[in-house]
């Protein structure tokens, strides 16, 4: 080869490294089709018979003991049979590629082998579910997104907020009419603040109702005073609108019996009576008591309200989203009990694993292994459920202090009056006079 030649080579080597380099950059699920997927792909085939091999997925025909004359002899069999994986398919982030499980094999194995899939086909993370019987999805990312989240897209719908991104690149949404009460855990600057903050931004330009609960002196939720309907920084206040929206919730009942519905949603629109979000930061503060009569009779009034709320408001319109740096037993028996009734959780970086575990446990216990991972770098990432009943690693999306206090200003004229919860508040004053 010439030098001319060997240059013009040489040019075209630099020019593809520096395309390749943007599209990386610019262009990530490009370069990862052009590029990272046909490299991946022939690793998890080449690679795939070894890796099932050194982690005990491969069984022979033959039993594992056979007889020597008089004697039993035991060990492991010869020949292997390796379990068939399909051809890997692309995704926008990954692949996927779907194994036959050999008889008396579980998903368990798989999941146990899912670090040695990392790190033999060197991508971020792997998957293992189980989509039917018999068969196993393996589901490799090739990198994290939730490193560089950005905004997901989702439609637009009452009651649903768009929050962030899942770890498979999806949008992750908070639709109170699938779930309607969620639980938010996390440890101080984890990201619960910020998560919150996206949840009243979204719910901000739709025609709810949005009640505040923030006994820390309003410091959090008194950012969007604007837009709520009323705001509570007091035990004593949150009695009494709590107290206001259980009444509510008996004439919602009176109305949709009248009408021979079953829930507000049946309801012609006429009729229907707005939708109430009740956004609680930092539950503790409901909960603990000083020891004074007064005080003890106020935590267990919050914990009675609270759970006939969750019971029975799901189908009336009422919503709970309750947030806390530590949710545990030691709260009281009323915590565990409401915990039940909340079928949304998310679980930010925790300081202690007996949160994780009540946010997470009775649900899945490896989600509550990975909401454990998370460090302290990483604000914003949590494990949140789906309402499949599965988990997943999101991020949820920045809100500054200055975009949300904008969008609480912008859509003040949207928030709507609540006579009953008025009127309590007014009793409440009255009496401390």
């Amino acid at each position: 080869m010439g030098p001319i030649a060997l240059a013009f080579v040489l040019a075209v080597l630099a020019w593809v490294l520096v395309l390749g380099d943007l599209l990386r950059r610019h262009r990530p699920a490009w370069h990862w089709y052009l590029a990272g997927y046909p490299a991946t792909a022939c690793r998890v085939a080449f690679t795939w018979r070894k890796v099932a091999m050194l982690n005990d997925l491969s069984v022979s025909r033959r039993p594992p003991r056979g007889l020597l004359g008089d004697l039993v002899v035991k060990g492991d069999p010869l020949r292997p049979v390796t379990p068939r994986l399909s051809f890997p398919r692309a995704t926008c982030l990954g692949l996927t590629a779907t194994v036959r499980l050999h008889a008396g094999q579980t998903p368990a194995t798989y999941m146990k082998a899912a670090d040695a899939f990392v790190h033999a086909w060197k991508v971020h993370a792997v998957r293992v579910t189980s989509p039917e019987r018999g068969l196993v999805l393996l589901t490799a990312t090739a990198s994290d997104p939730l490193a560089r989240p950005g905004l997901a897209s989702a439609p637009a719908a009452l009651l649903s907020a768009l929050i962030g991104v899942l770890e498979n690149g999806g949008a992750w949404v908070m639709d109170l009419r699938i779930v309607p009460h969620w639980l938010i855990a996390g440890a101080t600057r984890s990201g619960k603040s910020t998560l919150l903050a996206r949840l009243i931004t979204q719910l901000a330009p739709q025609p709810v109702a949005l009640v505040g609960i923030d006994c820390k002196g309003g410091m959090e939720l008194g950012l969007f005073a604007d837009r709520l309907s009323t705001l509570t920084t007091c035990r004593r206040e949150a009695v009494a609108v709590l107290a206001a929206l259980v009444d509510d919730m008996q004439e919602r009942m009176r109305v949709c019996r009248a009408a021979g519905v079953r829930s507000i949603w049946e309801l012609p629109e006429k009729l229907r009576p707005i939708p109430v979000v009740v956004i609680v930061d930092e539950i503790a503060e409901l909960y603990l008591s000083d020891g004074r009569r007064e005080s003890k009779a106020e935590a267990e009034q919050c914990s009675t309200l609270l759970l006939r709320m969750a019971q029975l408001g799901a189908a009336l319109g009422l919503h709970l989203v309750v947030a806390g740096q530590r949710v545990g037993s030691d709260l009281g028996p009323g915590v565990t009990a409401l915990r039940a009734q909340l079928g949304g959780r998310i679980c930010h970086r925790v300081n202690d694993p007996g949160t994780a575990e009540m946010t997470l446990g009775d649900l899945n216990k490896d989600a509550v292994v990975v909401a454990q991972s998370i460090t302290a770098e990483e604000q914003g990432v949590a494990v949140c459920t789906g309402p499949d009943g599965g988990w997943s690693r999101s991020r949820s999306h920045l809100t500054t202090t200055e975009e949300a206090m904008a969008t609480a200003r912008k859509y003040a004229a949207l928030t709507p009056e609540l006579p009953a919860i008025d009127r309590a508040l007014t009793a409440l004053e009255g009496d401390d006079k």
